[in-house]
């Protein structure tokens, strides 16, 4: 019995001794890769023998630094916004034009860059939403029921109208594509939109699109909004599909027009998007068919994309020159946005009474002489940060999760 208690009380001292072992040799690690950082970083001409002699002992430690520094290198030129020249820009965008004009089938896919112009910050920009975030700055404000579509939206609506464009892909929540006029069968907003709530438990699924951000109170597996079905009497929840999630609705995701359109398309127009989410869903690059038979991919963006190697051309600029620069080759004429146009004010669905108070946001102003159609126009949009269901949201619960 005695033999039984020494054994476990060595056990013990021998766990505790190999926790301090450990807790010290990670301290010893630290101090290591702090000093050899330190040498590092001063020029080889300038380091004292001692300082030679530790870098040679230590020579793991210097290749991991060096791994990091190229590593960090590397992420920090992906991160830069780059430019084409005006002669280079003109070249390339004549090149995108003939292209446009050949293609049968040309599908485009949209990004946060092409909502910039409309004041609504991107996600991986130097002044987007997660680079904020990672460096502990707070989002700055965002009125997006001020947000009108952008040359961008107005030129792809009209390319559709032209029948140069088949389908719109969005990631974007915003809901401009929609203002813009482009029709809803040619538009699949993977991502949801922000106007738009529904009734899951009406077969097939009860729309409801607001003049307001109906996100106020959802968040991430939490989407029901505090309204309900005037069918059913069930509660109506947000289309947003965050981080994590998986979308499932048919509208307004529209991921059955999105496959469909990306199978049968010969070229591929990626607009103001980092396709870091967009690179992840195989169906939408036809991954199933060789290379050779694959779509021609054209991209715009500032920033590097993990499909620029595949590209048939990348132009680094800003959306809206770009249009406007391709829609001057193409001799078409783009008609800007119009708020007695918007299918907005004609699609929405006026609040029930009692339901004025269940949201703080602020509504859609209609056209001038027109009223719109919900009987609320208090809310406001309130606030320092920007404190929606979705925007921002998905970054924040992601970093919490990994911790």
């Amino acid at each position: 019995m005695q033999d039984d208690t020494d054994t476990c009380v060595l056990s013990r001292t021998e766990r505790k001794a190999q926790e301090k072992a450990k807790i010290l040799q990670r301290e010893n690690s630290r101090k290591t890769y702090k000093l050899v950082a330190k040498i590092l970083k001063k020029p080889e001409c300038e380091r004292t023998e001692d300082e030679a002699a530790e870098l040679l002992q230590h020579q793991d430690t210097v290749e991991e630094l060096c791994k990091r520094q190229v590593r960090s290198g590397t992420l920090k030129r992906k991160q830069e916004e780059v430019f084409d020249g005006p002669d280079e820009l003109k070249h390339k965008v004549h090149q995108l034009a003939d292209a446009v004009r050949q293609a049968q089938r040309l599908v485009v896919y949209t990004g946060a860059g092409i909502s910039t112009a409309a004041s609504i910050p991107d996600y991986r920009g130097p002044n987007g939403v997660w680079t904020q975030l990672q460096k502990g700055r707070p989002v700055s404000a965002s009125d997006l029921s001020e947000a009108e579509p952008t040359l961008t939206h107005m030129c792809i609506r009209m390319l559709h109208k032209e029948k140069l464009v088949q389908h719109v892909v969005s990631q974007n929540c915003d809901g401009l594509h929609l203002r813009s006029g482009l029709p809803r069968h040619a538009l699949s907003e993977l991502h949801g939109n922000m106007f738009i709530e529904v009734c899951v438990s009406c077969s097939p699924a009860k729309e409801y699109v607001r003049l307001f951000d109906v996100t106020e109170r959802t968040s991430l597996h939490r989407h029901g909004t505090g309204r309900h079905c005037c069918h059913c009497g069930k509660e109506l929840r947000d289309t947003i599909v965050h981080f994590g999630e998986r979308g499932t609705l048919e509208q307004p995701l529209n991921w059955q027009g999105a496959t469909d359109a990306a199978q049968s398309a010969d070229v591929i127009l990626c607009l103001g998007s980092s396709l870091k989410v967009l690179k992840k869903y195989p169906c939408l690059w036809s991954m199933n068919k060789p290379a050779s038979r694959r779509p021609k991919l054209y991209i715009v963006n500032l920033q590097w994309t993990p499909k620029d190697d595949l590209a048939t051309l990348k132009i680094h600029g800003k959306c809206d020159d770009i249009m406007s620069l391709l829609m001057e080759d193409l001799n078409i004429l783009t008609a800007s946005y119009d708020k007695a146009e918007d299918p907005i004010f004609s699609l929405a669905t006026p609040l029930r009474p009692g339901e004025e108070d269940l949201h703080n946001r602020k509504v859609i102003a209609p056209p001038a002489g027109e009223e719109t159609c919900s009987p609320d126009t208090r809310g406001q949009a309130g606030g320092t940060a920007v404190q929606g269901g979705w925007f921002g949201k998905g970054y924040s619960k992601g970093r919490k999760k990994k911790k």
